[in-house]
């Protein structure tokens, strides 16, 4: 990874109310790097993706996106991230491919051929070139998460923060994703997802840190989790169980299925 991360949390912290979301949350990603962000529901994943990407503002904390301060260098660090919220913010009444170029024109990609053969590529791999023209408002989950997805890469970030990129989608459009991604991490773009899927983030991710509670619990890749917990040949999800607390659960629901 290189020495100076695309993307640096220190120290996020967020409360709503007297309610505390985050707590402390330090995170860094290079370029080339898939980094996954992981725990159970209410642990501060999406809070801390909003922060990151400029949509809400931290109590405590500071964000560098490619170098630039996301709260003093406000415009230079937003040109730099791609966002897909858990539910894609869209526009009903344009069609997908007014939306996208409205998107382009909005981050300032240069009009001509390059761009509709970037957008061709993109509705080719995700497969809905046959909707494209429809208005979004008649759009499925699914299509409406690919159009969220294209909208996202239409510009080329340097770093793209995903909330559950492959939510709603079918086995062959997630693999299609997932092969996107991989291609991006390659040409050295930084991606972070934040998933539910373990089997996911286990076979695409460099590196993940798992939330708890507002909290980062553990960083590190796959071998490094293990060594931690000294389990060398625990899956990703066995590692999330313990680290959560959720072996106790499990073992309660499965006894509870078993009378």
């Amino acid at each position: 990874m290189n020495t100076r991360p695309d993307l640096d949390a220190r120290g996020l912290v967020k409360y709503f109310g007297a309610t505390l979301a985050v707590a402390g949350v330090d995170l860094a990603a290079g370029p080339g790097e898939v980094f996954g962000l992981l725990g159970p529901n209410g642990a501060g994943k999406t809070s801390t993706l909003r922060m990151l990407c400029g949509l809400l503002t931290p109590t405590r904390g500071e964000v560098r996106i490619a170098g630039h301060d996301l709260v003093r260098e406000r415009a230079a660090a937003k040109a730099c991230i791609g966002y897909l919220d858990e539910e894609p913010i869209v526009y009903p009444h344009l069609t997908g491919r007014e939306f996208l170029h409205l998107v382009a024109d909005l981050y300032g990609v240069e009009r001509g051929t390059a761009r509709e053969r970037a957008i061709s590529r993109l509705l080719d791999m995700l497969d809905f070139a046959d909707k494209v023209d429809d208005l979004i408002s008649s759009y499925s989950h699914g299509t409406r998460q690919k159009i969220g997805l294209a909208s996202v890469f239409v510009h080329d970030p340097q770093v793209m923060l995903l909330d559950e990129p492959t939510n709603g989608l079918d086995p062959r459009a997630a693999r299609r994703v997932k092969d996107l991604l991989q291609e991006l991490s390659a040409r050295g773009r930084t991606v972070l997802i934040s998933t539910h899927i373990l089997e996911i983030a286990q076979a695409l991710c460099d590196r993940v840190a798992i939330m708890n509670r507002g909290r980062v619990v553990a960083v590190g890749t796959l071998a490094e989790l293990r060594a931690g917990a000294g389990a060398e040949d625990a899956t990703l999800e066995e590692l999330f169980l313990q680290l959560t607390g959720g072996a106790e659960s499990r073992g309660l629901i499965e006894h509870l299925l078993g009378s």
